[in-house]
């Protein structure tokens, strides 16, 4: 497996596109915010949404046009999430259909997606009037346009490539994602559309992304709120040539490997890219009776604030993580746990069976001056492991969301 470039067009078959529509009235018009993903055969498709009850209409959209499994393509907007507005549905079906009449396709074949505000009808004749011109951009050379389309308060593109061999056939996989804030997957805003030219059913796709989504963007928090709108859209055009992957066999594993691969890489840019991250947060928990209570005590200790804020001005307050690991409700015995910060700058324990030990401060606020810090923990009752992702709480980031409507 090796990283390529291209991101959504990496894969045969598949093209993107991002322009300005001008979907949010005064909106920068540098700034692209209408994206289309197209391949040029049907896909087998599966995705994952947000468990928020409240969900956007986009998503709504989205599982009804993938009831047979299969889509061409995905139209996405930012600006505006669509959500809890009038006439939601229906926009939602109309973008599909506007790009349905330029394509040659029907509007079920489309996945929809929205990110933005919430609340506030969505512009739709902006993207109407704007989607032929959309389609005449669409290239091999698109993902970047179609990345910066969806970004809301990201501060960086989310794109990536890989290839790997499977039956003897190089297969590719691409995405593009998006998320910064309001990030607390069971799936934040978050988006992410990942293509590839694998051969493979829509059962065998489903079974693969339900298998990595909660080991990877279900491990990811910013700051504890669940969007409306997200959603993870898998599209796989089988023109890699490949032998069609149709049960669990090798060839599965590898795709999924594949997949896992991805979406870990997309799942750490957005606790990376956190609004006004400076630190990347990974915590590990080994050591623990099952993979669900490691989950759920690295989980509280990324998503701690007073964790976060002690990251923030690099202050090894390791009582602050046993404190939230003690509210997780997870099982464990605080009399074994040991924990440690790393980083580049090196590692130091700061806890031993759940008690102080000495250390040496400078070396610790030396640690945590990185911008990528691991706390590092093992409760010595099993032999399950488990790692979640966050970011540190920064001044930042109450400033960006202070305004974010207005």
């Amino acid at each position: 497996m090796k990283k390529i470039s291209g991101g959504v067009c990496a894969a045969k078959g598949f093209t993107a596109a991002g322009i300005h529509a001008g979907v949010k009235a005064g909106s920068n018009p540098e700034k692209n915010d209408l994206a289309l993903i197209l391949s040029d055969c049907e896909c087998a498709a599966a995705a994952t949404f947000t468990n928020n009850r409240v969900k956007a209409a986009p998503v709504y959209t989205t599982m009804n046009h993938l009831e047979n499994g299969i889509l061409h393509g995905i139209i996405v907007n930012s600006g505006n999430a669509n959500a809890c507005a009038p006439n939601g549905p229906e926009h939602a079906e109309a973008m599909c259909a506007a790009v349905a009449a330029v394509t040659g396709r029907q509007a079920e074949d489309f996945a929809v997606a929205s990110t933005g505000v919430i609340g506030v009808e969505l512009n739709i004749k902006a993207i109407q009037d704007s989607v032929p011109a959309l389609a005449s951009a669409l290239s091999i050379g698109g993902s970047n346009a179609a990345a910066e389309a969806i970004m809301t308060t990201d501060t960086v593109m989310k794109e990536i490539a890989i290839e790997t061999t499977i039956g003897g056939k190089i297969v590719r996989l691409g995405a593009i994602c998006k998320g910064a804030g309001m990030i607390c997957p069971n799936m934040g805003t978050m988006l992410c559309f990942i293509t590839s030219d694998c051969a493979i059913t829509s059962d065998m796709l489903f079974s693969a992304l339900h298998e990595v989504v909660p080991r990877t963007f279900n491990r990811v928090t910013v700051d504890g709120d669940t969007s409306t709108n997200d959603a993870c859209v898998v599209l796989c055009n089988g023109s890699a040539g490949n032998p069609l992957i149709d049960w669990k066999d090798d060839n599965y594993n590898i795709f999924k490997d594949a997949l896992m691969y991805v979406c870990t890489y997309m799942a750490r840019a957005i606790a990376a890219d956190g609004e006004g991250a400076s630190h990347l947060l990974t915590c590990t928990v080994s050591g623990s009776r099952s993979e669900e209570a490691a989950e759920r005590l690295a989980k509280a200790v990324v998503g701690s604030n007073l964790v976060k804020a002690a990251m923030f001005g690099a202050d090894a307050n390791w009582g602050r993580v046993l404190c939230a690991m003690g509210y997780s409700r997870a099982p464990f015995r605080p009399d074994r746990v040991d924990a440690s910060f790393y980083s580049s700058a090196g590692r130091i324990q700061v806890c031993k069976d759940g008690s102080a030990v000495e250390f040496d401060e400078d070396l610790a606020k030396k640690i945590l001056s990185e911008e990528e810090v691991s706390i590092i923990i093992n409760v010595n009752e099993g032999d399950c492991t488990a790692t979640c992702w966050g970011c540190d709480l920064t001044y930042d980031y109450v400033r960006i969301n202070g305004d974010y409507r207005t």
